[in-house]
């Protein structure tokens, strides 16, 4: 064998085209590695050896020109306003760590790219682009040109291709069923006794006849097993798929060579057998996936809510319920959840969510808004154009520019044993075989196959998502909403928690709200209520509650400084509502339990709003949980006045903080981190959206009202609030429960290792054992972690 091409492994044949000293098969794979050369993304060739597909050199041309076309494009585009688009792409030749490294620095090869995301169980990029640098015609192209042609289809819009590859199993199911019944007629006198003294022109008959029957299940049923082997090989990867392809192979090839030498039937009713449960086996697996949608594509998957105007009335209702034609209420700072069109106010979105540029976009009465966008602003009625998809709302929370978060050990462990196991197990199997082949040739053949489809690794690699997303799925009952499995894992390693106060371990809804100052006339209090309505701070909501009316004057000029308060003008009159600090200038302390909120209107300081602090009412329970294992602090923008009063619950002073702004609570959460703290940051997603990010878990807590943070990692319900030190103990149970699947996996392993090296396991049996085994793993995870979350969640 001649030289390896640097970039795909393949042959370089007898005349390897050379670049910089390299050996490389063809053009194209010389073309790529330059351009990775020259953008500085060598990187990509140290993750893994070889890590590239070959280039089949082709001009690309006209090819992608429909691409241009505005029809084409509005179709394709999963969003696109004020010059930047966002598109997902399937690319079928993503296929390993170097792959998503590159797809992921796409805007090193093109400044007109923002950023990059990969899902590689779907082999999806979703790219976000400056359409003024770079078209996406050029996207496409440029991905091309370095092999990551994508596949562009027009079906998910149609939804024509949902179900394509289930359809195609189930048809190979269809078609070895019918033959595993066809070969066992076949072979039946076989089974019974005295089947030798069948004459052999008919047994040699029924040998021809299963022979030509198995040539469909050979071919057709069992290919994916083949292609995922030779792909794997290519890319010098030994997959668990590779053993299934020999066991497949050698049963043939034995079967065919006994028939047609008339030497003996074959195993041709043990093939049939073993392809037939082994794709029970994938459907199976197929199927449970989609009930416990780890993909995230749920109908309602964390408790959005919108605000929805009926009757010129202003009522709550869940994102679901929301149809095509509703109008809503959409404040500063709330998220647009769904597609429509702006009937009432001025729109200055900020659509970071969705792009990751942050440079708000101007838009007026008449204009079409996109969901994910955030209101900067006064509030806007908006009519719904398109219907709700939740799904994508979860797609843009599990939309993450760095995975560094989220590093789980627990799957580093399964995919190092992983890459081991199989080689392992080709080891062992082959040792048998050999062995057995000097004491007898028959059960050698069924030894080695046994070994190569008992021993698999699934029943491991499957131990992770199904726990973690039994845990998903009894939290998010219970009203705990995670963002995505690697926090569950994230959540055991916590030693340190931080709580906001405001909207965290007050509630909204409970403060009663009473006016210090001049007797406001009931304009002024329309005023107020006008003003407030456009702000989704807790204080802000508790005035809302407290005061009467349900008319409302326009707001001109709304403006919300974080930590301070809020300003607007009415019919050209100024009005500001805040803390004294922002309405007097001065920050006087308050005292006892009593917020103060000012009111300035017209040049005139009409007085302030005592607005009595309501705690939760299991917040002393379950600050006397936590305190018991985890360093608790306290970091609030409001002043010193409760200090007395918080001291108790959280013991130790100097964790308290008074008067923080988001930076400083940014800061704090860093200073602790470089102390090596594992950081839960508890806030409401308002101004904690640094620290909810920086922090190692950021937890919103979401009342009536459910303001939506793409900042945080999980959402608790407001009235779970007292089950937050269960929530945190629950994660060790499911650590627990996949320590013990593990077990059982490398019990079952070794088990059906021990019986197949004896040759008391025949192929079929072991097809049979293999899907149990995955199918006993999830069934233990999912009942323990039901059993579990019955017991310790209530």
């Amino acid at each position: 064998m001649g030289q390896a091409c640097v970039h795909c492994g393949e042959d370089c044949g007898k005349h390897p085209i050379n670049r910089d000293e390299k050996p490389f098969c063809c053009h194209g794979c010389s073309t790529v590695f330059q351009i990775l050369n020259e953008k500085n993304l060598k990187q990509y060739y140290e993750i893994e050896k070889m890590p590239g597909v070959k280039v089949e050199t082709q001009d690309v041309g006209e090819k992608y020109a429909f691409l241009d076309l505005e029809d084409i494009k509005s179709k394709l585009l999963d969003f696109s306003d004020g010059g930047v688009s966002k598109i997902s792409l399937f690319i079928p030749t993503i296929h390993c760590a170097s792959c998503i490294w590159l797809l992921e620095n796409l805007s090193t090869l093109n400044d007109g790219i923002i950023y990059s995301t990969v899902n590689f169980p779907k082999k999806e990029v979703h790219i976000t682009f400056k359409e003024e640098s770079i078209s996406l015609r050029k996207v496409v192209e440029l991905l091309s040109s370095i092999h990551y042609r994508p596949e562009i289809t027009l079906d998910k819009l149609e939804k024509k291709g949902e179900g394509k590859s289930n359809k195609s199993l189930l048809i190979k199911l269809g078609l070895t069923g019918f033959v595993l019944m066809n070969v066992m007629m076949y072979n039946f006198p076989e089974y019974l006794p005295g089947g030798e003294l069948l004459e052999s022109d008919f047994r040699r008959l029924f040998g021809w006849l299963s022979l030509i029957l198995s040539i469909p299940v050979i071919v057709y049923s069992s290919n994916d097993y083949y292609l995922s082997a030779i792909k794997s090989l290519k890319h010098k990867i030994i997959s668990i798929d590779l053993p299934i392809a020999i066991g497949i192979i050698t049963l043939f090839l034995q079967s065919a060579y006994d028939i047609i030498s008339n030497t003996g039937t074959g195993y041709l009713d043990s093939l049939a057998g073993l392809v037939f449960f082994l794709l029970i086996g994938k459907w199976y697996q197929g199927k449970t996936y989609q009930a416990l949608s780890f993909e995230r594509d749920y109908k309602s998957y964390f408790p959005v809510a919108v605000t929805k105007i009926e009757n010129q009335k202003e009522i709550i209702i869940p994102l679901n319920e929301l149809e095509k034609g509703d109008r809503i209420l959409v404040r500063n700072q709330e998220l647009i959840t769904a597609d429509s069109t702006i009937v009432k106010g001025t729109g200055n979105i900020d659509y970071s969510f969705v792009t990751g540029e942050s440079m708000p976009i101007d838009k007026k009465t008449g204009e079409f808004v996109f969901a994910g966008g955030r209101q900067v602003g006064s509030a806007l009625e908006l009519e719904v154009s398109k219907e709700v998809e939740q799904s994508y709302l979860t797609q843009l929370w599990n939309q993450e520019k760095s995975t560094n978060k989220y590093d789980s050990r627990i799957n580093n462990i399964i995919n190092k044993v992983s890459q081991y196991f199989t080689i392992i197990i080709l080891v062992i199997a082959i040792g048998a075989g050999i062995f057995w082949l000097f004491i007898d040739k028959t059960i050698a053949i069924y030894v080695f196959t046994s070994i190569l489809i008992i021993a698999c690794p699934c029943a491991l690699a499957l131990t992770v998502p199904f726990t973690f997303g039994s845990t998903i799925r009894q939290f998010g009952r219970k009203g705990l909403y995670l963002k995505r499995a690697e926090v569950i894992e994230q959540l055991n390693k916590i030693d340190t928690i931080i709580f906001d106060k405001t909207g965290t371990i007050t509630q909204n809804k409970a403060m009663k709200a009473e006016f210090i100052g001049e007797d406001l006339s009931d304009d002024l209090i329309k005023s107020i209520k006008s003003l407030v309505r456009h702000s989704t701070h807790p204080l802000s909501a508790a005035l809302f509650l407290n005061l009467p009316g349900d008319d409302f004057y326009p707001i001109d000029n709304f403006k919300e400084i974080p930590g301070l308060g809020i300003s607007g003008e009415i019919n050209g009159q100024k009005i500001n509502i805040g803390s004294k600090k922002f309405i007097t200038g001065k920050a006087d302390a308050e005292k006892g339990l009593k917020t103060e909120v000012y009111v300035f209107f017209n040049n005139n300081i009409l007085g302030y709003y005592q607005l009595e602090n309501q705690y939760r009412p299991e917040l002393k329970e379950v600050i006397s949980k936590l305190s018991a294992k985890f360093n608790l602090h306290l970091l609030t923008g409001d002043n010193e006045a409760e200090k007395a009063n918080l001291l108790p619950l959280f013991s130790q002073e100097q964790n308290l903080h008074f008067n923080q702004t988001p930076t400083d609570k940014l800061n704090y959460i860093k200073k602790l981190k470089t102390k090596n703290k594992k950081v839960l940051m508890v806030g409401d997603g308002l101004n904690d959206a640094g620290a909810l990010t920086e922090s190692d878990v950021g937890i919103t807590i979401a009342d009536d009202i459910y303001l939506f943070s793409p900042a945080c990692d999980a959402i608790l319900e407001s009235s779970k609030f007292g089950q937050l030190n269960n929530f945190i103990r629950f994660t060790r149970s499911s650590l627990n429960v996949v320590k013990i699947s593990f077990v059982i996996s490398f019990l079952y392993n070794i088990g059906g290792l021990y019986f197949a090296i004896q040759g008391l396991l025949t192929p079929v049996i072991a097809a049979i054992l293999m899907p149990i085994s995955s199918i006993s793993v999830v069934a233990f995870a999912t009942a323990s972690i039901a059993f579990l979350a019955k017991r310790k969640l209530g």
